[in-house]
């Protein structure tokens, strides 16, 4: 049995693997897929610890036990979306659990958002999320992971201007500080922002941050880290297949950690599915 394309697989700064799929490949008699070709794309700075790697290693060695044989790739630092998208579909950290969904697990659609011709498989913002990835410096979040998202949420603190959104969604306009376009329940690692947003669903979750300032900023990341984001009354949350954002001002759009675009923009769901190899 042969693959037509890849599996990926790709190692961000955590360790974490996310699987994907750019086709469903063929199925033996009993409809069971065999797949017997990887590419792990691997992103050096995943094997600083050593832990890393050795995962990373016990991983290809089930693969080839299983009759795959994998090619290793290096890659350029990754997001933390990556990290985000494996907590998100459940994906199993043991490598013999992993191989097996590798080898044989199941392509799944997914729906990604799109902003303008960018797709984006966790979420795309604008307002304070973007203008801290836009501040971001490449060079220290080569050398310091996480630590250089912090320092740029205590620049854009510190430069803070209000600017605000204007949010139009099924004919409907809506004011907001800030937006999040969500396609899954997660953000900045394990914390819930839209709890009923799925990714096999074709529908993004507008989440609407009401309030602008310093100190408005503070509670809300507060209330992220303590899981109440998603309870506060100045947190509305719009289900949607897209929405038109802009504003008076200029301001920085992200789609999973990378600046996209300007605002005014269009946020919606992509026009076709996406095959992920998930549980």
């Amino acid at each position: 049995m042969t693959l037509g394309k890849n599996i990926i697989l790709r190692s961000p700064h955590s360790g974490r693997l996310e699987g994907r799929t750019t086709s469903i490949p063929d199925a033996d008699a009993t409809g069971s897929v065999l797949r017997r070709r990887a590419l792990i794309v691997v992103n050096p700075a995943a094997g600083r610890s050593g832990s890393s790697r050795r995962r990373l290693d016990q991983v290809v060695a089930a693969l080839e036990r299983r009759g795959c044989t994998v090619v290793l790739r290096r890659a350029g630092p990754a997001s933390g979306d990556a990290e985000r998208l494996a907590r998100e579909i459940g994906l199993p950290r043991d490598p013999e659990r992993l191989a097996d969904l590798i080898a044989a697990g199941p392509a799944r659609p997914i729906w990604p958002g799109r902003v303008g011709d960018r797709l984006f498989l966790m979420m795309a913002s604008s307002g304070f999320d973007a203008e801290t990835v836009a501040t971001v410096n490449p060079r220290l979040k080569r050398h310091a992971g996480r630590l250089a998202f912090a320092w740029a949420i205590l620049v854009c603190l510190w430069r803070y201007r209000a600017n605000e959104l204007r949010v139009q969604v099924d004919g409907m306009d809506h004011r907001a500080a800030a937006v999040i376009a969500a396609k899954g329940r997660f953000y900045a690692g394990p914390y819930v922002i839209a709890p009923r947003a799925d990714l096999a669903e074709p529908i993004l979750d507008f989440v609407l941050f009401q309030r602008s300032g310093r100190l408005a900023v503070l509670r809300y990341l507060l209330a992220l880290l303590l899981g109440r984001l998603p309870r506060r009354c100045d947190i509305t949350v719009l289900r949607a297949r897209e929405a038109l954002v802009s504003a008076a001002g200029t301001a920085p759009v992200q789609a999973d950690g990378e600046i996209v675009a300007q605002l005014p923009v269009r946020i919606a769901i992509a026009a076709r599915p996406l095959q992920l190899v998930r549980p």
